[in-house]
């Protein structure tokens, strides 16, 4: 809990990186600089795998503004992935929605020449079942029933006055229309407008690239055990960022925990008795890239994994352990979660999938562990440009830190036979 390497580690990164897109420059010097602090810190494998992205894509200009009848700019970005307007942009009447379920109940062709506006808000708990679809699915629904363009209330939590990016995915077969999220004071003024107005025009311009197939990668780094080296314990975060911010809360702070915890594990008078695997994944917020080419890379060595952890939900402190492993009575379970208590962290009783990039080993039956994070203010930050290192506070990403310490510590030296029996 003394320790300032995570906070140091995700200040380093954000500072002299900075946004780390996938595909792209940034994110390839992030692997390199981390590489670099791996080999300082003393560990014993590194190496990259690299894996094909065909969404690469880059950010360009990005305005909006009400042109009738209350003339009035508007506070957008564009969704990761979004086709560009035309250069001039789109103008055009807006057809307005207070909820998803609003606009698929309309009928096909009903929206032609409109821009579809979804003000639907997030709630606590609401982001992966409602406001991730909205984002994902929202621009091909509104395609479907003839609109030139799709705004949408922003996925996040905050009331402050910018917008909220990430990936949305175009179905197969249906025309790609420009997409962008607006700020939540402007989803709420368009609201107010509509209750005021018969007709409302908007004109958007957005000038992302698509550039077709990039190239990412994960970084793993090991330290090799002492007794059971081909046993792995597996602690990951994602390197890669969306380019608002500097990606500090998504992902810095998982980077900065999971690194610093592996380090202070190197640092003890004896190596761990497993071998304590860091993966960095790449490519993870347009699709979760890096953890699905994981799973395919290294399935012949899944079954050497005995347990994986991932810190991807910001900076803690972690208040609940969960599992999603065959044998929830493994008595190194109990052993974890007796430590884990002085650091404030409960017994928890959901089946966990461990974390984004981790869920597909998860799915083929890698045990997990889901060391969950409070998240309440997380997303007033998550995908914006807010999400920069003057948000992360020291003892709050010191209690992550500690806590991964104690469980990667544990699951290397104790039982550890988690699977299905």
């Amino acid at each position: 809990m003394d320790s300032g390497l995570a906070l140091d580690i995700a200040t380093d990164l954000t500072t002299e990186i900075g946004p780390r897109l996938y595909g792209s420059d940034d994110e390839r010097q992030a692997v390199e600089w981390a590489t670099k602090r791996f080999q300082e810190y003393g560990f014993d494998k590194i190496w990259t795998e690299s894996f094909p992205v065909d969404r690469g894509w880059e950010r360009g200009d990005e305005t909006a503004a009400v042109t009738y009848p209350s003339p009035q700019k508007l506070v957008i970005t564009a969704l990761g992935g979004s086709v560009a307007t035309p250069p001039e942009g789109i103008e055009a009447e807006i057809a307005l929605f207070k909820t998803i379920g609003a606009l698929k109940s309309q009928p096909a062709g009903s929206l032609k020449g409109k821009i579809a506006v979804v003000t639907q808000p997030m709630g606590i708990g609401q982001y992966g079942k409602i406001s991730g679809p909205i984002r994902g699915n929202g621009p091909s629904e509104a395609a479907k029933r003839g609109a030139v363009a799709f705004l949408m209330r922003s996925a996040g939590t905050s009331k402050n006055r910018f917008a909220h990016t990430g990936a949305t995915r175009y179905q197969k077969d249906v025309t790609r229309i420009p997409a962008a999220a607006l700020s939540v004071p402007d989803a709420l003024q368009l609201d107010r407008l509509s209750e005021r107005f018969d007709r409302m025009r908007i004109k958007l311009v957005l000038t992302p690239k698509q550039l077709g197939t990039v190239t990412s990668q994960n970084l793993i780094a090991e330290i090799t055990g002492s007794e059971k080296p081909e046993e792995i314990v597996l602690l990951g975060a994602h390197i890669d960022s969306w380019d608002l911010g500097t990606g500090a809360i998504d992902d810095g702070a998982g980077v900065g925990v999971v690194m610093a915890a592996s380090k202070l594990i190197r640092e003890l008078p004896t190596p761990p008795k497993r071998t304590i695997r860091v993966v960095l994944f790449g490519a993870e917020e347009i699709g979760i890239y890096g953890g699905n080419f994981y799973v395919e890379n290294n399935r012949t060595d899944l079954d050497r994994h005995i347990i994986a952890a991932e810190a991807d939900a910001g900076q803690g402190p972690i208040h609940t352990f969960n599992v999603g492993v065959g044998d929830p009575l493994e008595p190194t379970l109990s052993v974890i979660r007796d430590a884990l208590k002085p650091l404030g962290v409960k017994p928890g009783r959901a089946k966990s999938r461990g974390g984004p990039d981790i869920a597909p080993m998860a799915n083929v039956g890698v045990p997990v562990a889901g060391l969950d994070m409070f998240t309440e203010d997380y997303f007033d930050l998550h995908h914006t440009a807010n999400d920069t290192i003057d948000q992360i506070v020291p003892e709050r990403i010191n209690q992550s830190a500690a806590v991964y310490v104690t469980f990667a510590y544990l699951a290397s030296e104790l039982g550890g036979y988690y699977r299905a029996k």
